[in-house]
């Protein structure tokens, strides 16, 4: 065969090897094992035909994948745009582990960003879907952090159990869950998740998966795991192999609703109905588009889960530390403010690292006024 056409040859070949070279990198996790896969067989929500978990209206999924393009997303995400990063560092505070661990009679919360929070509930320590790593992708060009977090993962005090809602990168980070490893920490998450966690180091006894409405019970905290209107998949190509779930942490203490990722539906009522009210929604409000309006509550529709939830206060997460959308930084607490003074809903909102203390009297300041006023 003549030289120029050898090398092109080579070039074709070297393509896909070196692709399927780069998805067996650990980043991207592991896949369920035939063990697991047989316990998704009795899950309501698993197609097995399909060998895929679905929403209770399967074709949103498709409706939005065929509506939007992966190279027309990539290359807006690419764009810059203004105001879709803050233009100074975001307001923090190094919050005070010392009182963090105290016994109390309430609850104590820190927020660390995104979707990214500390639970003293009860005496157990729990640390929610967290993320450290600077990127919340695969790669170093998308979902920069806004700023490092307050706290590293050293300084964290000792954690009970870590619960994750899904196995998305701004979700579950491997550098994160990695620092575990030599930990008694439980891991909790939905089915299949943990075969990301086993990849990494976690030890199969250290992890539980939960269908939606099942209750695991640890330290004295009910955590049952429930509907979300969501997707999962970290390659591509493995989409809805894992289940997504938000989450119930009810306790003598406190009942406290996380929505993890979830587009607006019947769920959150039918939630509250079953085992509202809640002391607190914690729920996702920013990285919202119309192109992805299915997966991800825009923030008239996170006042209005909240309200279906029967919820005393709302606390906004999955904003606040990375772009992962088109909307400005500040876009979706400005918005879900303004919604939530016209519905009379109490809003929690505190700045990176504040210790919230979940008695009778919280109250925060919306930090971010003064930052986007200087920014208009």
């Amino acid at each position: 065969m003549k030289k120029r056409y050898w090398i092109p040859l080579l070039i074709l070949l070297a393509i896909p090897i070196g692709l399927y070279a780069w998805l067996q990198m650990p980043v991207f996790g592991g896949a369920p094992t035939d063990e697991q896969r047989q316990r998704f067989t009795s899950s309501a929500v698993y197609n097995e035909s399909k060998g895929i978990f679905e929403n209770r209206r399967p074709e949103l999924i498709e409706i939005m994948r065929t509506e939007s393009s992966v190279s027309g997303m990539l290359k807006e995400w690419l764009r810059s745009r203004e105001h879709g990063r803050p233009e100074v560092k975001l307001p923090e505070q190094i919050p005070d582990m010392a009182v963090f661990m105290e016994p109390a009679e309430y609850t104590k919360l820190i927020w660390l960003g995104h979707s990214t929070f500390l639970i003293n509930i009860d005496g157990a320590v729990v640390l929610v879907d967290p993320v450290f790593s600077d990127f919340a992708s695969p790669v170093s060009f998308i979902g920069k952090r806004f700023q490092p977090s307050v706290i590293s993962l050293d300084e964290l005090p000792e954690i009970d159990v870590v619960l994750l809602s899904h196995d998305h990168y701004d979700h579950l980070d491997k550098k994160s869950i990695e620092y575990f490893i030599g930990t008694q920490t439980l891991f909790l998450s939905p089915l299949g998740v943990g075969s990301h966690l086993q990849r990494w180091g976690v030890s199969p006894d250290r992890i539980v998966e939960n269908d939606w409405w099942e209750t695991h019970t640890a330290f004295g905290i009910e955590f049952t795991a429930a509907p979300s209107q969501h997707f999962s998949g970290r390659k591509g190509f493995d989409n809805n192999a894992t289940l997504w779930a938000s989450w119930i942490m009810a306790s003598k203490q406190s009942r406290l609703y996380f929505s993890g990722d979830s587009g607006y539906d019947i769920h959150f009522k039918e939630i509250g109905e079953r085992y509202g009210p809640f002391d607190l929604s914690i729920l996702e409000n920013g990285q919202f588009d119309k192109l992805w309006a299915a997966v991800h509550l825009f923030p008239e529709e996170t006042v209005q889960a909240h309200l279906d939830l029967q919820a005393k206060r709302l606390m906004p997460v999955h904003w606040g530390m990375f772009e992962l959308a088109f909307h400005t930084w500040y876009d979706p607490v400005d918005q879900l403010a303004s919604h939530a003074d016209r519905a009379a809903v109490e809003l929690i909102t505190p700045i990176l690292g504040e210790l919230l203390l979940l008695n009778e009297s919280v109250e925060t300041t919306r930090w971010w006024s003064n930052l986007v006023d200087k920014q208009r």
